[in-house]
């Protein structure tokens, strides 16, 4: 069985985050540049990324 896996960035006010039980008013940032953390992922061999806006799907 093959798996394919695909690393996430998940932008909140153009930072990398991750959101604590969804909610936005508790978000750790992880990098301040969206382009440098998709680099690392490049350069640790991923070839696809999952892009999340959560600004826009949490105003529409």
């Amino acid at each position: 069985m093959n798996f394919t896996l695909y690393p996430a960035i998940d932008l909140k006010d153009g930072q990398c985050v991750r959101l604590l039980r969804g909610e936005m008013d508790q978000a750790t940032v992880f990098s301040d540049s969206p382009a440098d953390q998709a680099k690392a992922f490049r350069e640790a061999g991923f070839t696809h990324l999952h892009v999340v806006d959560l600004n826009g799907a949490f105003e529409g």
